[in-house]
């Protein structure tokens, strides 16, 4: 954990013990922290980049890793830009930022880069020169929203946000090793790296160009213990045999609503393991963990969680701490926080016997004929059929309603199962619909398909016909 709200990440790096026994592990590529701590990809310890905004764009992550390693407390400002995005925002973000520089190790040709001097980093050495981190700056951190729908909003964060859930931890006992499916450039990742820099422990870092076979063979290698992903990932990893090369102690979802079905799933795929979900965005931070293996999450949570206020108001979940963002840099974004400094984060909510269930986003409602439907909400109630492994609800146009609730299913591989019966099983999945759903939440059909749009941020990607 830092020790002060001005200490940097490579102070905190350098004060942890047996840092050369810690490792960061690529898929080309593998560092020590202590490396890490006193090592530079960019020359001169990034000392030309002192008081600068910097974007760092690079498509590797371990790059990634020590240039913010090497960066924070020396540049004024660090830009994360995930390599998902495209790269004709990049130009946008760079101006948003008022970058000096960009560090990146792809080709930007093509683009208008006012003002900013391009760095390519190059491989991990030691630094040579003494590097200052006596006066350091406090660093901005800035993370970027997915972009999917329009240009990307820009996140400010301080390093001290950013770590705010991240206490003393016992992660070091054991050997323990963490790994997550996510890009340490997106929060849910970027909390994963955090916390492994700052507990002293080994990190495993994913690949967006190897299969999820492939990662979880190489984290098995490298004996992951502790573990993290989306739902949405967590359940195309279960698809994979792979899946039982790994014997994780701890697995834990954030990113998306986790349903009962995906908890169940991976307690009976590591009945070793505990199994958590955790609430967290970009702006509003880490919010809190659940532990007792049950979707939602206890009414009590909202009034007694250490360090985080939470109020729902109009039944959308608001959140008040030191781990929230401070504001959007984009000029034309709405302000993110609202004048009493709570963030909405826009995540509906219904209270049934004392316990609270995400319904979905109040952004991805469904209107069929005046009526409101969460997509998330239909999602949960077919993921419970035990031949479902994932499904996707979106909306069809209709000229008489409007809008009409449609669904695509991933099914699982079960013995004695004919996939050529599917009319049978359509019908068998919209019975159970029915028993749980209001009629008007019920999808019209059923379409069986191979595979699901993800996005690289773990989210399945709602495309609407």
């Amino acid at each position: 954990m830092l020790r002060s709200e001005t200490e940097t990440l490579g102070q905190a790096l350098i004060a942890n013990s047996d840092l050369g026994a810690r490792w960061v592990f690529g898929a080309g590529a593998t560092a020590a922290w202590g490396q890490l701590a006193g090592g530079s990809c960019l020359g001169n310890g990034g000392g030309d980049l002192r008081g600068k905004s910097v974007l760092v764009a690079t498509t590797d992550q371990l790059t990634a890793i020590a240039t913010l390693v090497e960066l924070d407390g020396v540049a004024s400002r660090l830009v994360l830009y995930p390599p998902d995005l495209p790269v004709e925002h990049l130009a946008y973000a760079a101006k948003t930022a008022a970058a000096d520089a960009i560090v990146s190790d792809r080709i930007l040709a093509g683009l208008s880069l006012e003002r900013c001097s391009l760095i390519v980093p190059g491989a991990l050495q030691p630094s040579g020169v003494a590097l200052d981190r006596e006066q350091p700056w406090q660093t901005e951190w800035v993370l970027l929203t997915s972009g999917t729908t329009g240009l990307p909003k820009l996140v400010a964060h301080t390093l001290h946000s950013l770590a705010g859930a991240i206490g003393k931890s016992n992660d070091t006992e054991g050997g323990v090793t963490w790994s997550t499916f996510y890009d340490i450039r997106r929060y849910g990742g970027l909390q994963i790296f955090l916390r492994a820099a700052l507990t002293g422990t080994s990190l495993v870092l994913s690949d967006a160009l190897e299969s999820t076979a492939d990662f979880l063979e190489r984290a098995s290698v490298h004996r992951v213990t502790h573990i993290s992903g989306t739902p949405t990932q967590w359940r195309r990893a279960l698809m994979s045999p792979a899946a039982r090369l790994i014997t994780p102690s701890y697995v834990r979802l954030s990113g998306e609503i986790a349903d009962q079905a995906i908890l169940d799933q991976l307690r009976s795929f590591y009945p070793q393991a505990r199994i958590s979900h955790a609430f967290a965005s970009t702006e509003a931070g880490v919010a809190f963990e659940v532990k007792d293996g049950i979707h939602g999450f206890a009414a009590s949570i909202v009034s007694q969680t250490s360090g985080v206020e939470m109020k729902v108001e109009n039944g959308s979940l608001r959140i008040r701490s030191d781990r929230t963002a401070s504001r959007y840099l984009n000029h034309d974004a709405r302000p993110l926080k609202d004048e009493n400094g709570f963030v909405d984060t826009g995540d509906a909510l219904e209270l049934r016997d004392g316990r609270y269930y995400f319904a979905g986003r109040r952004d991805g409602v469904i209107n069929v004929g005046g009526l409101k439907v969460h997509p998330e909400e239909v999602e949960e109630v077919i993921n419970r059929h035990p031949q479902v492994r994932m499904s996707l609800v979106r909306t069809k146009k209709s000229p008489i309603m409007g809008a009409l609730v449609v669904a695509d299913v991933v099914l699982k591989t079960a013995q004695g199962f004919d996939a050529r019966d599917d009319r049978s099983l359509q019908q068998d999945i919209l019975s159970l619909c029915r028993g749980a759903l209001s009629a008007h939440k019920v999808p019209v059909s059923i379409t069986f398909v191979a595979t699901l749009a993800v996005a690289e941020t773990g989210k399945l990607i709602r495309r609407n016909a």
